[in-house]
């Protein structure tokens, strides 16, 4: 079966559709990048045919998955921790006096968690720094042992916060769509947010959602599913 193919429709959903069904595949199963779409059509081009290319690519789901099963071996865990905790208390000596951690590992990852006063400056505009942060303690963390640790760090409950806030849009946007009939593509963001738009939406029957481009701009579209 090919890895990637490009698919054409009338619409972007309709593109998807003959692509998936040339695929033989779910739509889980497939990255989606739109290469033409509907927008930016002139007065003059409106009766010339319409046509939307997009272009999907089967996700290596056997890779993904393999990742998912690696544990972290008790040694590992400890070690992790004690490299965590060690950069922790040296990188807080330059924060307020209230500020504390917490940090938690199992077999699977490391949760981190930052509370204080002051401490937007590490979450940044949508979580910028929160997620640059995040990686460094993950190479931290993954100091001296034998798999890499995935570390989740949170700070001040942001993550809970933006949750709660991304699934509001969903719901906020989704009407808007049902009630205009038109598509609406959202700001880019991070996978972990996608995902939770994804989520919020993937039981509306009347609305679709597809993630367009690439990273770090990569962005959904939240449009009317196809009768």
């Amino acid at each position: 079966m090919e890895k990637s193919i490009i698919s054409e429709g009338k619409t972007t959903n309709e593109a998807i559709e003959n692509g998936l069904k040339q695929l033989k595949v779910s739509k889980d199963k497939v990255e989606i990048k739109v290469l033409e779409n509907e927008e930016k059509r002139s007065f003059f081009s409106i009766l010339a045919p319409r046509v939307v290319k997009v272009q999907l690519t089967l996700k290596e789901q056997r890779k993904t998955e393999n990742k998912a099963k690696i544990e972290i071996s008790k040694e590992n865990q400890e070690k992790a921790k004690e490299n965590v905790e060690n950069f922790l208390k040296d990188f807080i000596k330059n924060l307020s006096e209230d500020t504390k951690y917490s940090v938690e590992i199992n077999q699977e990852s490391m949760k981190v968690d930052l509370n204080g006063s002051n401490l937007g400056f590490l979450i940044g505009y949508r979580g910028e720094t929160l997620y640059a942060m995040q990686n460094i303690l993950s190479a931290v963390a993954s100091k001296n042992t034998e798999t890499r640790i995935r570390v989740i760090l949170d700070i001040q409950g942001y993550k809970e916060k933006r949750e709660k806030t991304l699934e509001e849009l969903a719901q906020k946007v989704a009407k808007t769509v049902m009630r205009t009939k038109k598509p609406i593509k959202l700001e880019p963001m991070q996978a972990y947010e996608r995902k939770i738009i994804h989520s919020k939406l993937q039981s509306n029957k009347r609305i679709d959602t597809t993630s367009v481009g690439e990273e770090p701009y990569r962005r959904i579209v939240i449009s009317l599913k196809e009768n």
